[in-house]
C-alpha cells in the first residue's frame, strides 16, 4: 500500500493541473478576524492580470474549511468595471480514491509486488481492490494493497490537488488589478488562558493572560493583521454577519505596528487587536499575552453548600422528608477577585481558563486550583473555584418536620462547621436554599443571616482554629390553601 500511494504522488507531480490557474501570487495583505467560537473572518488582497472580456479565475490557496456561502470578491482598482459572472468552490481533491473512480473505463497499468505487470480497462476500483479487463477480454482483480506502482494516462480535469476557488469574472479593461477576497472559515478559534500568582497570604496576585489560537482550517497565514472578538454572537445569519464586520472592522491592511495588544468595544463584544504582523501555520497553537497586572485585591473565601438544587416553584413540597436531610461533606475554598480599577487590574477578562498558582515559602509557585471564568467585564467580580479544604468539614441534618395546619408547616436543621487549622480562624459561608413553597419565613436561627434572592439565605459562620461551631434555624411555610 506504501507503493501504491507512492505511485499516486508520482502521477500528480508529472501531470499536474489542467486547470488555468490565475492569481497565484502571494497575498498582498491578509487581515483575520477570529471568533472564540470556531469561525475567522479572513479578509485579503491579491493582485490579478486580467484580459479585457472573459476571465476564468481560479485561485487554490484558501482555507480549506471555508464557507462558499459567505465569499465575497471585489475588485479594488476598477470596482465598476469587474463584474463576477459565476462563482464555484472545488473541493474534489486528488486522492486514491477520487483516481480509480474517474478512471473507470480507461486503461490504466499495475505493477504488482512480484513485478508483474497488469493492463487493462478499470471496471472498479471499489474495496480495496482494482478490477480490470485485458485486452484479451480476461477479467483481472489485483488487490491494491500487493501492489507496487499504479499508472494513470492524465489527471482528469476535474480533479484538482487543493480546495479551490473559481470564478467568472468580465472586465473592462485588461491589466493588473488588487481585487478584494472575504470568506468566513471553521476550523480557528482562540480562547484565553490565565495564570494568576497568589501570595502566601492570599491578599493579592500577579495576573498574566495569553491568548490561545488555534488553527486547524488547513492553510497557514503569513504576517497577517490578527484580531480576536471576545463574546458570544449568534451566526443565523452568515451572510448579514459577513457584511457587517466588513463595513464595521475594516481597517488599514498595509500597516505594520509595533508590539502589544490593544483592546476597545465592539458593539457587544470585546475586540482584541494584535499591532504587529503574525504568522500562523496550519495545525499550530500559538500563544500572545494580551493582559497583564501586579498586585490586584483578592480574598479567599470559604463555603458549606448541601442544600437541596432546585430550579423554581412548582408545587409545594409538603411531605416531611426533605432533600439532603442528612449529609456532610468538604467545605470548598474559592478565590474572589474584581476586574475593576479599584482592584488594580482595570481590564475585562474574556471567557478561558484560569490557574491559580500561591507562592511557598521559597518563593515558588504551586498550583493550587484550575478552573473556568465567563466572560467578565471591567468591574465585575470574579469568583474562582480551587478545590475541596483539608482542614475543614461540614455535616447538615433535618432535625424536625412539624405539620403546624394543613396549609402550614415548619422545618428545622442543624449545621455543624470544624476548623481543624491549628492557627488560623477562618469565615465559612453556608448558603441554604428554601425549596418547600415561596411563602416562607425564617422563625428561629441561632445566628444572623442575608437573604440572597427568594428562595436562599446565607450565613457566615467564623470558625476558630481547633474549633467546631453549630448553626441552627427554623424556616416556616405558608401553603396555598386550595392546593
Amino acid at each position: 500500500m506504501r507503493g501504491f500511494k507512492t505511485a499516486l504522488c508520482a502521477v500528480v507531480f508529472v501531470f499536474g493541473s489542467l486547470y488555468t490557474s490565475l492569481g497565484q501570487e502571494p497575498s498582498q495583505a491578509i487581515a483575520i478576524t477570529v471568533y472564540n467560537q470556531g469561525t475567522a473572518l479572513i479578509r485579503e488582497q491579491r493582485r490579478l492580470t486580467l484580459d479585457e472580456g472573459i476571465n476564468r479565475i481560479d485561485l487554490r490557496d484558501v482555507a480549506a474549511t471555508i464557507d462558499p456561502t459567505s465569499v465575497s470578491l471585489r475588485s479594488l482598482s476598477n470596482p465598476d468595471g469587474t463584474v463576477v459572472l459565476e462563482q464555484n468552490y472545488s473541493y474534489d481533491l486528488v486522492n486514491s480514491a477520487a483516481l480509480l473512480s474517474r478512471y473507470l473505463d480507461e486503461t490504466i497499468k499495475i505493477t504488482a509486488a512480484d513485478g508483474t505487470l497488469y493492463s487493462g480497462e478499470l471496471l472498479s476500483g471499489r474495496n480495496s481492490e482494482a478490477i480490470l479487463r485485458t485486452e484479451t477480454g480476461e477479467i483481472v482483480v489485483v488487490r491494491l494493497h500487493e501492489a507496487r506502482d499504479i499508472r494513470f494516462p492524465a489527471l482528469p480535469d476535474a480533479l484538482i490537488t487543493r480546495p479551490s476557488l473559481q470564478w467568472l469574472l468580465h472586465s473592462t479593461s485588461a491589466g493588473e488589478q488588487d481585487i478584494e477576497l472575504t470568506y468566513l472559515a471553521g476550523g480557528m478559534n482562540w480562547t484565553a488562558d490565565y495564570n494568576l500568582l497568589l501570595t502566601s497570604d492570599q491578599s493579592s496576585f500577579d495576573l498574566k493572560g495569553w491568548v490561545t489560537l488555534n488553527n486547524h482550517s488547513g492553510r497557514a497565514f503569513s504576517e497577517a493583521r490578527l484580531r480576536l472578538v471576545a463574546g458570544d454572537l449568534s451566526r443565523i445569519q452568515p451572510k448579514a454577519m459577513l457584511a457587517e464586520a466588513r463595513e464595521e472592522m475594516a481597517f488599514d491592511m498595509s500597516g505594520r505596528g509595533g508590539g502589544g495588544v490593544a483592546q476597545r468595544d465592539f458593539f457587544e463584544y470585546q475586540l482584541y487587536e494584535i499591532a504587529r504582523p503574525v504568522t500562523i501555520g496550519n495545525n499550530e497553537t500559538k500563544q500572545i499575552e494580551f493582559v497583564k497586572g501586579g498586585q490586584i485585591a483578592a480574598e479567599t473565601f470559604f463555603v458549606f453548600d448541601k442544600s437541596p438544587q432546585f430550579g423554581a416553584y412548582y408545587s409545594p413540597v409538603d411531605y416531611p422528608e426533605g432533600y439532603g436531610v442528612d449529609d456532610s461533606d468538604d467545605v470548598l475554598a474559592y478565590l474572589e477577585f474584581n476586574t475593576g480599577e479599584e482592584s488594580g487590574l482595570g481590564a475585562d477578562l474574556p471567557a478561558g481558563r484560569i490557574r491559580v498558582y500561591q507562592q511557598d515559602g521559597d518563593g515558588a509557585g504551586l498550583l493550587i486550583g484550575e478552573n473556568l471564568i465567563n466572560h467578565s467585564p471591567e468591574g465585575e467580580a470574579v469568583q474562582i473555584l480551587l478545590g475541596k479544604s483539608f482542614d475543614l468539614v461540614g455535616e447538615r441534618w433535618q432535625t424536625r418536620y412539624q405539620t403546624v395546619s394543613r396549609d402550614v408547616a415548619r422545618e428545622s436543621f442543624e449545621i455543624r462547621l470544624r476548623n481543624r487549622k491549628e492557627d488560623e480562624s477562618v469565615e465559612i459561608r453556608v448558603p441554604e436554599r428554601l425549596y418547600r413553597w415561596s411563602d416562607w419565613e425564617i422563625v428561629e436561627s441561632s445566628r444572623p443571616f442575608e437573604k440572597l434572592d427568594s428562595s436562599t439565605i446565607e450565613f457566615r459562620v467564623e470558625v476558630g482554629p481547633g474549633a467546631e461551631e453549630v448553626l441552627t434555624y427554623t424556616v416556616q411555610y405558608s401553603y396555598p390553601s386550595d392546593r
